[in-house]
């Protein structure tokens, strides 16, 4: 099967798989993998749609379970939150953007790892300024912002070992969709870039002197 075909449905499987809840650790996700290999390999608008509507899809699902559960999921303060998660996961795509296929393996698992830092950073902000679950240390401060980003609440991990693991599965899954990718073009010459976009190239000619 051509790496166009098998790759979506391989990144999109693992992460579907992926959002069952207590199968992975806090904050250690495959999104924010999914979100940045989808900007390198995805063609055009598939890069955004497919990986929003898997995400959304099971967002819904998971708020219904959390609902069931007894958490309040969609009070205004709960939606702006996640609509902040959705910004930084359009911004990781943008990032993978700027990646091309063809690039080393360590270079994609460094873009993957600077995407999860870009993810924490965002949301971590929205969730000090939205404070959903009404910490009492998040006051509108600096001083607040900087506990959000660093202690977080009080009963709760340190927000510091949900970077430790936003860093972690970011370089993980980043690595496996990428030598996925590599192995699955190396299986013949036409498949070589059968899945990846297109390199750019420049728009225009340049101009000649006068």
């Amino acid at each position: 099967m051509k790496s166009k075909v098998l790759l979506p449905i391989l990144f999109i499987v693992i992460f579907a798989v992926s959002r069952i809840p207590g199968l992975m650790p806090t904050n250690f996700s495959v999104a924010y993998a999914l979100m940045f290999c989808a900007g390198v390999y995805f063609r055009g608008a598939l890069a955004w749609w497919l990986p929003f509507a898997v995400i959304i899809g099971t967002d819904i699902g998971l708020n219904f379970y959390y609902q069931h559960q007894g958490y309040t999921v969609w009070d205004v303060p709960d939606l702006a939150n996640l609509f902040f998660n959705y910004l930084a996961y359009a911004v990781l795509i943008g990032l993978g953007r700027r990646f091309k296929p063809q690039s080393s393996l360590t270079t994609l698992i460094g873009g993957g790892i600077l995407g999860a830092i870009l993810f924490y950073l965002i949301t971590n902000t929205a969730a000090w300024l939205f404070n959903p679950y009404h910490n009492p240390e998040y006051t509108k401060t600096i001083a607040g912002w900087i506990i959000a980003l660093t202690k977080g609440t009080g009963g709760f991990p340190s927000t510091w070992e949900f970077f430790r693991n936003t860093l972690f599965s970011g370089a993980l899954f980043t690595a496996l969709f990428a030598a996925a990718e590599k192995a699955v073009a190396a299986e013949s010459p036409a498949d070589k870039t059968a899945g990846a976009r297109e390199p750019e190239t420049d728009a225009a000619p340049e101009e000649a002197q006068a």
